[in-house]
């Protein structure tokens, strides 16, 4: 599966389970960890839980095993590794404070509210301005 099909994907799962600020972060040019970050937000640890679940049952389910998850103890930042693809789930002040899309602003940046309406934007003024450029 395309990789960015594969993080659309995990958006919508996340999306169901009333996740939300859904970004998802194309790194396949600035890192060589993974191709996309998802981030999402979540008000309380249930939720949290519920988005990890719910994406990781649904992916077992597909033959889609997570390599690696973190963060499931405490439920502030639960970490799901799918090579292509990690998803990043916050606890609202959690992300807030660690703001991986600064962190990555160099990084392209989809937003997801429904598949139909995401929209890719670029963190960083000077890859803008780069693209232009290169169309010009």
């Amino acid at each position: 599966m395309d990789s960015l099909k594969f993080a659309k994907q995990i958006a919508q799962l996340i999306l169901n389970k009333k996740g939300y600020d859904i970004k998802i972060l194309d790194i396949r040019k600035i890192s060589t960890i993974s191709d996309f970050f998802v981030i999402c937000s979540a008000e309380v640890d249930k939720q949290v839980k519920a988005i990890a679940d719910e994406v990781e049952e649904k992916l077992t389910k597909k033959g889609i095993k997570c390599f690696s998850k973190e963060g499931y103890e405490t439920l502030n930042w639960v970490i799901l590794d799918y090579f292509d693809v990690i998803v990043h789930i916050f606890r609202n002040e959690t992300r807030n404070y660690y703001n991986l899309e600064k962190l990555w602003g160099d990084a392209p940046l989809i937003s997801f509210d429904n598949e139909e309406e995401s929209t890719i934007k670029s963190t960083n003024k000077k890859s803008k301005s780069t693209t232009k450029k290169k169309t010009e």
